[in-house]
């Protein structure tokens, strides 16, 4: 059933040149939107971008953009706003993480995946604010992780990163409470994506987990189907989702019990 609520809408998509991004990009075409579509690969972005004219005869906006460069996030979304008259939808999805311990992590590295999972995604937010605001509309949806919810060993730094974005969604929310402008936490467990080339570099966190992972396109048509609506969070897998809310109810319990699973990194 088509998603008549994205008929005529512009939706920027952070992380579009692949994975998550790269599905959401097509299924909001799908639906009669025009994504607006923003990543690191501009070749990757044209690809895209031919490919959704060509098959739903809407043409996409697409730009260059590393979201750790807060200065190009203004450059580029002063841009858009000249070339649409509103940003209804934002899709914070650019990310990445890197499974190591604390001890064996570099700062830099540290440093890295603030920039992007929260400094970026705080600036692109400031960047679309004043014209919801203005326009008394629109949607802001972050793809935090289900370890925002349930850290887990060797995701010390990501996690507490994911954390930090589910902390600023919330308290958006709220302060955004009078406004007709909705505010939602994505929040997937392990995706097919390319993610993991970077994250898992020796390969043995996919290998112990593949049979559980998320299909992208699964994940990204149900954030596609909670555009422009008030839903608070949506969370994946459902069982996963179970145990983060048990596990704020009952950590050492589940610390104890799962402790096997969560040394799977």
């Amino acid at each position: 059933m088509g998603n008549h609520r994205l008929e005529g809408k512009s939706i920027v998509i952070t992380g579009a040149s692949s994975g998550l991004g790269e599905k959401l990009a097509y299924l909001v075409a799908e639906q009669g939107a025009r994504p607006i579509l923003l990543a690191r690969s501009y070749d990757k972005l044209q690809e895209i971008a031919t490919n959704v004219h060509k098959l739903y005869g809407i043409t996409p906006l697409y730009f260059k953009l590393d979201v750790s460069d807060l200065d190009s996030i203004e450059t580029v979304f002063t841009e858009i706003l000249n070339q649409v008259e509103s940003i209804d939808v934002l899709v914070n999805n650019a990310g990445f993480g890197i499974f190591d311990t604390v001890a064996n992590s570099e700062l830099s590295a540290m440093k890295a995946m603030f920039e992007v999972n929260v400094f970026g995604l705080i600036a692109c937010t400031k960047q679309v604010l004043p014209s919801m605001i203005r326009h008394n509309s629109g949607h802001i949806i972050n793809v935090a992780s289900q370890a925002g919810k349930i850290a887990t060993p060797k995701s010390s730094v990501y996690a507490a990163s994911k954390h930090a974005v589910l902390g600023f969604t919330n308290s958006l929310r709220m302060e955004l409470y009078d406004k007709a402008i909705h505010v939602t936490a994505v929040n997937p467990g392990p995706i097919k994506t390319r993610f993991f080339d970077i994250a898992d570099e020796t390969g043995d966190y996919k290998k112990n987990v593949e049979k559980f992972m998320l299909d992208p396109e699964e994940v990204a048509r149900k954030i596609v189907d909670l555009m422009c609506t008030s839903k608070r969070e949506l969370n994946l897998p459902g069982w996963m989702s179970f145990g983060s809310k048990l596990y704020q109810l009952f950590p050492a319990f589940v610390e104890r019990v799962g402790g096997r699973a969560f040394y799977k990194k």
